[in-house]
């Protein structure tokens, strides 16, 4: 059962290829583009399969007062189908959108900003970095990428920024060594970050190794790529005397939905609220938490016996689950 929300019907006005893989969309809602500030998102419904499905997107840049929305799409050939949609779409097409959320939001007045991007993470970091740079203040922007290709706004960032923008590329064999971007920062710094999983986790282990405060460390997430491969995977629904396949490009929860279990709460869809979290009984395999709801450190105290449906998943293994057992608001669990 989904959370409701409000949709408005979109043009897509125009479209630009900005790297190898990254395509922008630009969006002109029929109502009126609302105003939205660095580090929103947009969810937009797609179509995957011949179903519609929602999929969530960084805004990019400031929409303060911007008659449009834009997003870059990276073109996932191993996703579930949300990017291949959009990138089937010419200008003219129509669809859905919600308002846009600002969930990822940018804290002025820090003395200083170290923001790193992983791969197609640049998308919400590139408007606070503009934006910073507009205000004058102290910020570091780390760029990393898989080849040089595949850097998306690196002209417009280096314009801004200049030598506040450094570049990783790894086919050159250059990594970000997070202890040591972040020694030397001042002591009330603030770090930005959005990209892969285990960009991500290096950076929170490196700060909290500093002894840093975990409130300025801020991320962002769409549905972590998480630790391994996405597989099939089998799931037994007890409560529902129910057998099911996962497959590889898709979600449980969407499997679950798809066999006709209507009784799992859902909102965000990208691991983030945790509404979709529910029981386990038992899993002949390990579980590839690909949640934000949960900490390292509580996934290990439940020792697997939760799973966020909209993107965890079981690798090398099976899984036996009971989705009368769901979280209700924050800790509180619904039984039976």
């Amino acid at each position: 059962m989904a959370v409701q929300e409000s949709w408005s019907p979109a043009l897509l006005h125009a479209i630009h290829d900005v790297a190898d893989d990254v395509r922008l969309f630009e969006f002109v809602p029929e109502d009126g583009a609302l105003p939205y500030r660095v580090g929103s998102h947009l969810d937009v419904q797609v179509m995957v399969d011949g179903k519609p499905e929602v999929r969530s997107f960084s805004l990019v840049g400031d929409g303060s007062a911007s008659t449009t929305y834009r997003i870059a799409v990276k073109n996932r050939a191993d996703g579930h189908g949300g990017s291949r949609y959009l990138w089937s779409l010419e200008p003219g097409a129509r669809l859905q959108t919600s308002a846009p959320k600002d969930m990822f939001a940018l804290a002025y007045g820090s003395p200083e900003y170290l923001l790193i991007a992983g791969g197609i993470g640049i998308t919400p970091l590139f408007g606070m970095a503009l934006a910073l740079a507009r205000k004058g203040s102290r910020l570091r922007l780390l760029y990393a990428a898989r080849q040089a290709s595949q850097l998306a706004f690196e002209d417009e960032l280096r314009a801004s920024l200049g030598d506040r923008l450094q570049i990783f590329v790894g086919e050159r064999g250059e990594r970000i060594d997070p202890a040591h971007e972040i020694e030397g920062l001042a002591d009330d710094a603030e770090l930005y970050i959005c990209g892969p999983l285990s960009l991500r986790e290096d950076f929170q282990r490196a700060w909290a190794a500093a002894g840093r405060d975990a409130s300025r460390l801020r991320f962002e997430t769409f549905a972590s790529s998480g630790r391994h491969p996405a597989e099939e995977f089998e799931v037994e629904v007890a409560n529902h005397d129910l057998r099911l396949t996962v497959a590889a490009d898709q979600s449980l929860l969407q499997a679950l939905i798809d066999n006709g279990v209507d009784d799992v709460l859902y909102d965000c869809e990208h691991g983030e609220c945790g509404l979709c979290s529910v029981k386990v009984l038992q899993c002949d395999g390990e579980i590839d938490h690909r949640d934000v709801f949960y900490s390292e450190r509580q996934h290990q105290e439940l020792g697997g016996q939760r799973i966020c449906t909209c993107v965890s998943r079981v690798v090398n293994g099976s899984l036996v689950i009971d989705t009368s057992q769901q979280l209700v608001d924050t800790g509180h669990f619904a039984e039976g």
